[in-house]
């Protein structure tokens, strides 16, 4: 297999394990591309990227940004805050417009869940979904298996407790449907409240005891508590969380086990990771965070071959 199945990346749910996998070899390449003294290849030297986020970010944006250049590709960078969308103009409009710039690629955050999957049935760009609403991430799950493989030597077969917010991530979704396309386990744990009534027809354990969970996996993904997602209280304060379902040394220390953690970030230190988890030799946080870079240069480059 020498290209995607699809021309956008809209979702882990809409591409086949083979696609994943294609994206991680192509990754492999790039990583040993971003260890060079020249970290840049022109391989989209006549492609120009637009970044349209209409939401806040900080690591996914800059993540997306440092590849496409690092590809040598022409950047857009567009926010919401600053523009005529504030003044009423719909998002189709403003997609149009810039794509009359002659822009080839559309990468994008929306609050919206499904706004990139209807954007893609009316403009011709290929599109990367950066996040869309509590949906799902779709690059932020293939850094993260991607991760697991280059930590553990492979996914399948590993089990994967995800941890936290599970209601309001986005990260979650996409996360499962990755893992499990690549042979992993799945457990989802965190507060009843916090967890989606239907979560079990994915196919996922579900624990509500961190230690538990901790105790069964071999991978602990933590989520960041997404409070400016909470219309109402699903738990009586952070302290009471971080009380129940925070993860400390102590915790790793009473384990038969090394296991491996990670946080999509930005992280709630002293809320879902103690500093001394975060900044543990247990931790591939920052790991993560590099394997963002070539995952997201993997996947520009292979969609810019896919029109």
């Amino acid at each position: 297999m020498s290209q995607l199945s699809t021309r956008h990346l809209l979702g882990i749910k809409d591409i086949s394990a083979e696609d994943i996998q294609l994206i991680f070899e192509t990754a492999d390449n790039f990583k040993e591309v971003l260890n060079r003294p020249i970290k840049k290849v022109p391989s989209l030297r006549d492609i120009t990227i637009a970044n349209v986020f209409f939401e806040n970010s900080t690591r996914t944006r800059l993540s997306f940004e440092l590849a496409e250049k690092r590809l040598s590709a022409d950047v857009i960078n567009f926010s919401s805050a600053n523009s005529s969308v504030k003044k009423g103009e719909t998002l189709i409009d403003t997609v149009n417009n810039i794509l009359s710039m002659k822009v080839d690629m559309v990468v994008m955050r929306h609050s919206s869940v499904g706004a990139p999957h209807f954007l893609s049935k009316h403009i011709k760009a290929n599109i990367v979904n950066a996040g869309d609403g509590t949906h799902e991430h779709p690059t932020q799950a293939l850094l993260d298996a991607f991760s697991i493989r280059e930590k553990l030597g492979d996914v399948a077969g590993k089990k994967v407790a995800i941890i936290g917010d599970i209601l309001h991530s986005r990260v979650a979704l996409s996360n499962i449907f990755c893992l499990q396309k690549l042979g992993a386990e799945v457990m989802v744990c965190g507060p009843i409240t916090l967890l989606p009534k239907h979560i079990g027809s994915l196919g996922v354990k579900i624990e509500h005891d961190v230690e538990k969970a901790l105790q069964w996996c071999d991978v602990a993904n933590v989520l960041r508590i997404q409070l400016e997602r909470q219309q109402i209280k699903y738990f009586p304060s952070l302290r009471e969380y971080s009380l129940y379902f925070g993860i400390n040394r102590k915790m790793l220390d009473r384990l038969d086990k090394e296991i491996v953690v990670m946080h999509p970030g930005p992280i709630n230190r002293g809320v879902e990771l103690n500093s001394d988890v975060a900044d543990s030799e247990h931790s591939i946080i920052l790991q993560q965070v590099e394997n963002g870079v070539a995952i997201r240069m993997a996947v520009l480059y292979l969609l810019a071959g896919a029109k």
